[in-house]
Formats: C-alpha cells, sequence, structure tokens
C-alpha cells in the first residue's frame, strides 16, 4: 500500500511539474479598456428638436477587454494569439454588432522575420494610423468620425506584419471580409486586401497605406470601396504636430444602382504638453467630395488630464459644418442632421487595464 502511495505521489508531482514547465514557456494576458463620459451634441438625427444629452462608451477609446498569449516555441519562433472583444459599457452589451471577439480573433507565428497571423484583423489603415491622427483614431471626434475605415477590420484574413528597425510593414488578403464569409465560385465576392509602411527616424514619422474592399454581392463583386492615406508627425518634445490626407473612390458597392462616389479628406493638427500628466490637442479635418457640395469641416480640442498611467479624464469639444446632404456627425457619419452644422462636447473618464 505505502510503494502504491508512494508512486502515485510520484506520478503527481511528475505532471505538476510538467504543468509549471508549460506555463513558464507560455504567457497569457488579461488586458482592457474601460471608457465611458456625458455627451451633449446638437442637431442630432431624432428626438426634439435634435439635441441630445447621454451616456456615451468608447470615446477616446473603444472600451474592450481582451486575451494576449505567447508561447515560445524556441529557436526564436512563438506561437501568439489574441482575442478582443468590443462593449459599450453605457449598457453592457457587446460591441461589433454583438461579436463575442469583434474587435480582434487570431493565431498564428512569430519570429525574426515578422508575424504571420490567420482570423478577424485590423487593416493596414487602423494598424499605422493612429500615429497620424492628433486624436488617434479614437472612436468619436477624431479621424475615424471622418472615416470609419480608419478603424476597419476584416474576417478570414491571413495577415503579416514586420518590424525592421525603423521601418514596419503590414499587409493581409481576406477571402471574404464580411461575416457572410467567403462564396464558392465568386473569390471576389466580399474580399479585402491591403498593405502599408510606416517609417520613424528620431522624431519624425511618415507612413503609407493602401485599403480595397469588394462587394459582397456576387453580381457585383467587381465593384470596391479603395482608400489611399498618406500621414506624417514629428515630435518637437513638449509639441507634436500631426498631418494627412486620404483619397477613397466608392464603386457603389451597395447595390447595382449604387453610383460611384468620390472623396478627399485632409486633416492638421497637433498636441501639446503642458506638464507631464496635462495635455492639449487640436485637429481639424476636411472633407471634399468630388463634383458635389456635400462638404463638411469638423474642428475639435481635447484636454486630457492622466491620473496615473492607468487612468486618466478627458474634455473634448467639437464643431461640425456640413454643407449639401452632408451629415457628418462628432461621431461619425449620419450622426448629425443633413446640411446642420452641429455643437458637441462630452467629459469622461477612461481607465485600462
Amino acid at each position: 500500500m505505502k510503494k502504491a502511495l508512494f508512486a502515485l505521489a510520484a506520478a503527481g508531482t511528475c505532471a505538476l511539474s510538467g504543468v509549471a514547465s508549460a506555463q513558464t514557456a507560455s504567457n497569457v494576458t488579461l488586458y482592457g479598456i474601460a471608457d465611458a463620459g456625458i455627451e451633449f451634441a446638437t442637431h442630432s438625427p431624432g428626438g426634439n428638436g435634435g439635441t441630445a444629452v447621454r451616456v456615451s462608451s468608447g470615446n477616446m477609446s473603444g472600451s474592450r477587454w481582451g486575451l494576449r498569449g505567447v508561447e515560445d516555441l524556441g529557436g526564436g519562433l512563438k506561437g501568439i494569439f489574441t482575442l478582443e472583444s468590443g462593449f459599450d459599457i453605457d449598457t453592457g452589451l457587446s460591441g461589433q454588432s454583438s461579436r463575442l471577439f469583434g474587435r480582434q480573433a487570431f493565431v498564428g507565428l512569430q519570429g525574426g522575420f515578422g508575424a504571420v497571423t490567420l482570423g478577424r484583423q485590423q487593416n493596414a489603415l487602423y494598424d499605422l494610423f493612429g500615429a497620424y491622427d492628433p486624436m488617434g483614431v479614437g472612436p468619436k471626434y477624431s479621424l475615424n468620425s471622418v472615416d470609419s475605415g480608419f478603424n476597419g477590420r476584416a474576417d478570414n484574413s491571413l495577415k503579416y506584419t514586420g518590424k525592421f528597425g525603423g521601418l514596419t510593414g503590414t499587409g493581409y488578403y481576406s477571402t471574404g471580409a464580411n461575416n457572410n464569409g467567403e462564396v464558392p465560385g465568386n473569390y471576389k465576392a466580399g474580399r479585402a486586401f491591403g498593405a502599408g509602411l510606416a517609417y520613424t527616424a528620431g522624431a519624425f514619422s511618415v507612413g503609407t497605406a493602401y485599403d480595397q474592399t469588394q462587394s459582397g454581392t456576387p453580381a457585383i463583386s467587381d465593384r470596391a470601396i479603395k482608400r489611399l492615406a498618406v500621414g506624417t508627425s514629428y515630435d518637437f518634445g513638449p509639441a507634436k504636430v500631426f498631418a494627412g490626407y486620404r483619397w477613397m473612390r466608392d464603386d457603389g458597392v451597395a447595390t447595382a444602382a449604387t453610383a460611384a462616389a468620390r472623396n478627399n479628406v485632409y486633416w492638421l493638427g497637433g498636441l501639446y504638453r503642458v506638464t507631464p500628466a496635462l495635455s492639449l490637442t487640436g485637429a481639424a479635418y476636411y472633407t471634399d467630395a468630388h463634383e458635389s457640395n456635400n462638404d463638411s469641416w469638423m474642428f475639435v480640442l481635447s484636454a486630457d488630464y492622466a491620473f496615473s498611467k492607468r487612468t486618466d479624464a478627458y474634455l473634448n469639444v467639437g464643431y461640425v459644418t456640413n454643407k449639401g446632404a452632408s451629415n457628418l456627425g462628432l461621431n461619425g457619419a449620419g450622426t448629425a442632421i443633413a446640411g446642420a452644422n452641429q455643437t458637441g462636447a462630452i467629459a469622461g473618464i477612461r481607465h485600462r487595464f
């Protein structure tokens, strides 16, 4: 009996040793952001007189939680994965059309060559242009408000990302960019692809990216939304300046009757660090609609105060001018009454964990 108990204890010790060894070789991190505020916005669609006062989630950063894992496979090779879930903190509902891991969900390999990953992933515009928007391509009051393609993601994608000194490169190909997936017999329907390069040397940085998404309707799968963007920034120390340009052509991917549309977006802004805790940001975004008067301007002023490395409070004030049928709002297209100007302000708090 004693020998049997001794053998069982030895086996248990070996098993625990194996588990400990596996835990040492791999690492899983829980992380996230909780961001909420109170917003006031005029000329909002619906309601009495179009003025809205609301609790708003995901203002400076999209509220999210995620799991990020890495395992050392030896020889400089690592297995990696990310599962990232967006949510509205004001209601507790899942974001990205109620997906569990709607922000990101991928697995892959990483080494000296870079990283190759498979799953639902960010496009090249998303990866690179947070560095060139004064507002960091936040969900609202930012470049993302002007064009949500800067927060684009693609399902069913194969992606490469590499960083070599000051040069960062990324590229992806999706066989079906939306959750309807691939269309048998029509490889163009719903596919998406893009690539980008960014170069940083000291205080200076410049980057460019291209993104294209085909219509998911097989009959018009040759039609696409195409974007090309260029951005730059320079950090003077206490101050940093940003500028950029984005070209877009939409061939009419919604229906066969939809006409092609083009527009250009230009932006300029700056950040000033008053103290290590307090920073002030100002930005202007201009949308020039091709062959129409549906143009718009968006102006944003922001103050951010960091209580710690994880918790900060912010105040954003914005103003949008719309011409013609333009309905751009501070929270994106369609969040202002067409042709009306919008004034808005939001005060909130953000915590990272």
